[in-house]
């Protein structure tokens, strides 16, 4: 992999896969109320590329999300730090810093610090505790703090079944951890985005005198003269890169786990992350923009399921393709970018 600069990555608990029947082994109920496995991810993505999958580990349906992702932390940005070095051939010092980006399952001090020790810089969503909703007050007293944004496509929101592209965004300094020991508490800043509440009241003829708001918060250890509120803001969004992370297994292996063996299963995610890499690795080598960061169904449709059959005659191969294939020019520039042109190809 070639390091590029605005490295980021994305941390979450995968969706639950669900099963059916008592007989998997490590099944239960999670956080989505449904019967099923799990499995923890860790992504990485670039400006420029498509994310591929460097860890993962299936876990119970009914294991927290974020157990093992301290260990998971480390071990991805281990990896990460080798591909730099690899591809630069030096140590990569002096690489922009990795973001870890994910939910707020993820705001703990064990998978923070993890992330600090290795280098890397923290966006981690954080839930509406007493101690956050007390920070949001302090910004929401002066409204000269927020910076009106405005989403370049709208953002669909589920409370109230609206798109929404208007919002707000503040920060202000915030130590995380305070409740525990110095050792663990880490400085940052606590950024807020906050979008105007569609949702309809209770009693329809009862007006309001002010807009009413909700908000939604990150904490961030990256550097305020590098990236201001704004961008933070939309670096952090842009974790949900992941759901199409889940959403692209799920409609290939991972639409079930044939096994009521645990090992068994936890074998085949690893190879339903072998078989997504591959595949986005083959799109990124056929040098087309459609297939850098399309999906892996788009790419077997395209470049795997090739509509053409293979004469041999005289040692040379011949591929006989249809006629104006639209994907020619694509899968030829993978075959010479893989494999050279050790055997000539008629096409």
């Amino acid at each position: 992999m070639e390091s590029t600069p605005g490295e980021s990555w994305s941390i979450s608990t995968f969706a639950i896969i669900e099963v059916h029947g008592h007989g998997k082994q490590g099944s239960g109920y999670g956080y989505s109320g449904i019967r099923g496995l799990n499995a923890l991810l860790t992504t990485v993505t670039t400006e420029t590329a498509a994310p591929v999958i460097l860890t993962q580990r299936l876990r119970r349906g009914a294991c927290g999300s974020a157990r093992g992702a301290a260990r998971m932390v480390s071990d991805a940005l281990a990896t990460v730090d080798r591909l730099r070095t690899q591809a630069a051939g030096t140590s990569g010092d002096g690489a922009p810093k990795v973001l870890v980006r994910g939910d707020s399952a993820f705001y703990g001090h064990p998978t923070i610090s993890a992330a600090i020790r290795a280098g890397a810089d923290v966006s981690v969503t954080v839930r509406l505790t007493s101690t956050i909703k007390r920070a949001i007050a302090s910004i929401d007293a002066d409204e000269s703090a927020w910076t009106p944004i405005e989403y370049t496509d709208a953002v669909y929101d589920e409370g109230t079944d609206t798109w929404i592209s208007r919002a707000e965004v503040a920060e202000i300094p915030f130590t995380a951890f305070t409740s525990q020991k110095k050792a663990h508490q880490i400085p940052g800043r606590l950024v807020v985005r906050r979008i105007p509440d569609l949702r309809p009241k209770k009693d329809q003829d009862q007006g309001t005198l002010f807009d009413i708001w909700r908000f939604h918060a990150f904490f961030t250890t990256t550097d305020p003269d590098e990236v201001d509120t704004v961008a933070a803001d939309k670096t952090h969004r842009q974790h949900a890169v992941i759901e199409q992370v889940h959403a692209d297994l799920k409609n290939s292996a991972l639409a079930h786990l044939p096994s009521n063996s645990f090992s068994a299963n936890a074998a085949w995610l690893v190879c339903a992350v072998m078989a997504f890499n591959l595949t986005r690795a083959a799109g990124s080598l056929t040098a087309d923009p459609k297939l850098t960061k399309a999906t892996t169904g788009t790419l077997r449709r395209t470049i795997v399921s090739v509509p053409a059959h293979i004469a041999s005659s005289a040692r040379r191969l011949t591929l006989h393709l249809p006629t104006d294939w639209p994907w020619e020019t694509a899968w030829n520039t993978l075959f010479d970018r893989t494999f050279g042109r050790n055997h000539p190809i008629i096409v």
